[in-house]
Order: C-alpha cells, then sequence, then structure tokens
C-alpha cells in the first residue's frame, strides 16, 4: 500500500485563541484520530517551513504582508472574529508553508505516495489580498496554488466544501481563469458571499462554481450536485491539479453549521476528487470545523479515501 503524506508542526498550537471555536485541541483530535487509524503505518509526518514573501505576494499586498510581520509578538483582535496572539503570525506564515511543501511534494512526485493531507491552523479561505477576517490570516490554499503555477502548473482546481464559503479564495482568483474555484456553502451564512450569480469576473469569467445551499440540504442531494459539477469542471477546464479546502463544519453536528453530511460523506466526497484527478494530483488543508467529537473521525475517513484512491 502507498502512503499520505500528512503535513503539520506543533508551533501550530501556539496560535492561542483562547475561548474560540478555532481552538488548539482541534488539530490534537485530528492528530489522535490519525495516529491511532488502521492505516496509520501508511502515514508520514512531515513539516515544511515556512512560507517566505514571495510566495505570500503572489496572493496577497505588501501592505498586508508587513501588517502581519508586525502582529508577532504581540496580542490583538484584528475583527469580531479573528484573534492573534504572539505567535500567531508565525503560526500563519507556517501553516502556509506546510500547504506549500506539501503541493511541491506532490507536484514533484514521490516514489510510493499517494496523496498529502494538511493539519494546519489558523485557517484560510476566508483571507482576501489585504484583509484578515473569519479565523483566518494567510490564505494558504492560494499561496499553494500560485507556487504549484510557478513550478509549472497550469490549471489548478480548488474543492471548497467547507460550510462557509471561501470568500478569500474566490477574490484572489475572480479574473484568473487558470485556478478553478468550486464552493459548495450553507447560505445564508457567514460571511454572506458565494451567491450563485458569481462566476469570476473578466477573462475568469466561468472559472467560479459557488453553490448556495439552505440550511437543512440533504446529503444524498450534495452528493448528486457535487458530482455533476465535478464532472462537468474536468470537462471544461481538464484541471493539472486539485487543492481541497477540507472543512469538516459542514458535518451535521458542528456548532457553526447547518448542513447535513456525516463522517461517511467526507470519504465520499474524496473518492470522487480521486476519481477524476489522480491522489498523485491530490492536496488536501484542513480549514473548518470545530466539533471534537466529530473531526477525528471525518478526518480518518476523509485520509483513508486519499490513501484508497
Amino acid at each position: 500500500m502507498k502512503k499520505v503524506l500528512i503535513y503539520t508542526d506543533p508551533l501550530l498550537l501556539e496560535h492561542d485563541t483562547g475561548d474560540h471555536p478555532e481552538r488548539p485541541e482541534r488539530l490534537g483530535a485530528i492528530e489522535t484520530a490519525l495516529r491511532s487509524s488502521p492505516f496509520a503505518a501508511h502515514l508520514e509526518w512531515r513539516t515544511a517551513p515556512p512560507a517566505g514573501d514571495e510566495a505570500v505576494l503572489r496572493c496577497h499586498t505588501p501592505q498586508y504582508l508587513a501588517l502581519l510581520r508586525g502582529l508577532a509578538g504581540r496580542r490583538v483582535r484584528l475583527d469580531e472574529d479573528t484573534v492573534c496572539s504572539p505567535e500567531s503570525s508565525a503560526a500563519a506564515f507556517l501553516a502556509a508553508g506546510n500547504v506549500v511543501g506539501a503541493a511541491e511534494a506532490i507536484w514533484r512526485g514521490e516514489p510510493g505516495v499517494r496523496a498529502a493531507f494538511c493539519l494546519v491552523r489558523p485557517p484560510g479561505h476566508h483571507a482576501t489580498p489585504d484583509l484578515a477576517m473569519g479565523f483566518c490570516l494567510l490564505n494558504h490554499v492560494a499561496i499553494a496554488a500560485r507556487h504549484l503555477q510557478s513550478l509549472g502548473c497550469r490549471r489548478v482546481l480548488i474543492v471548497d466544501w467547507d460550510v462557509h464559503h471561501g470568500n478569500g479564495t474566490q477574490d484572489i482568483f475572480i479574473a484568473d481563469p487558470s485556478v478553478i474555484y468550486y464552493s459548495l456553502h450553507l447560505d445564508p451564512h457567514y460571511p454572506g458571499t458565494g451567491k450563485a450569480w458569481e462566476t469570476g469576473d473578466g477573462a475568469g469569467r466561468g472559472a467560479t462554481l459557488n453553490r448556495p445551499l439552505p440550511h437543512g440540504f440533504p446529503a444524498a442531494a450534495y452528493r448528486e450536485l457535487f458530482a455533476r459539477d465535478l464532472d462537468g469542471i474536468v470537462e471544461q477546464h481538464r484541471p493539472d491539479f486539485a487543492l481541497i479546502s477540507c472543512g469538516f463544519d459542514s458535518h451535521r453536528l458542528d456548532p457553526l453549521g447547518g448542513l447535513e453530511l456525516e463522517v461517511e460523506d467526507f470519504a465520499w466526497l474524496t473518492r470522487e476528487v480521486t476519481r477524476r484527478l489522480p491522489a498523485s494530483r491530490v492536496v488536501s488543508a484542513l480549514e473548518g470545523g470545530y466539533n471534537l467529537s466529530t473531526i477525528g473521525a471525518a478526518a480518518v475517513a476523509h485520509v483513508g479515501a486519499l490513501l484508497e484512491a
């Protein structure tokens, strides 16, 4: 059996949010579940260096980069939801670096490696080019997509099944036809973006596909929509690589959610992606998921499906 790379780092636990849904225990719950899973021997745990300025500036403005660098050693609240402790800035750059490192490792190819899952925090898909919001400081998946393109990858598909719309990811690639952004998310819900008519701007029109879903949308209908959409995306855009913004807050028991997915649905969704793109071209990065009693099992289902692909 091949292996899946797991990218993470203990420093990510030092992003101290206090009494907050996005807390260090999330990573602990997932790591414990993965290390005790039946396929634990087929996981290789790695870390990568922090993202450098060149990688970050492909997605974020110089002013925003300077702001984040200036947060080191400080405790501040950037908005109502987004908390920074003295190590939060370092954790954000390290999280982005681990997603970049995973993407590069999978793109370059290693014998026996199936795919990669990045166990990182703070999450990233709400971070816009110049704004932290929704618990997010740097947009890890976006930075990784641009890094892949710097290595020669032409078209990247970003699949975002977090319960919240990834407004930051959409903003970064809204006019770019070479990065396809596909999001299924609860609506109405934070951050209020991701309407069906948001399909891209200029040359990027048609490269953004939003599926705003009502509260209580059935898991069976979600699966049907997901499969149909992926077929259309792959046929139209022919992506060379898939990055997954992997939010487990679409689980029906998540305190910040409102959709109806179960643990086994995350395995099914993963298999649908890897069935269309070889898992040797798939990297997943943790976004949301705030129920400590379900995220471990959901992550095991997801990573197990990556391993099977």
